[in-house]
């Protein structure tokens, strides 16, 4: 058995009382968890990729694209 499934019936023999309790303690907990994360900024992924275009002309390759588009 899960640890999951044996807490749910763990909890399920719980008051209702008791059962509110456990929730907002375990919102309490995840709260915390999620705000403790550091922040992540877009700028991490500046530069990701470029080894993919780097011989590669940009606006030769706008071109490429537009020309497409017409068939």
């Amino acid at each position: 058995m899960s640890n999951y499934t044996e807490v749910l019936k763990q909890a399920r023999e719980l008051t209702p009382e008791e059962q509110l309790k456990l929730i907002n303690d375990l919102i309490s907990v995840a709260r915390h968890q999620v705000m403790a994360r550091p922040r992540r900024s877009i700028l991490e992924l500046r530069g990701l990729g470029k080894e993919v275009w780097k011989d590669i002309d940009a606006q030769e390759y706008v071109n490429q694209e537009r020309d497409s588009w017409n068939g």
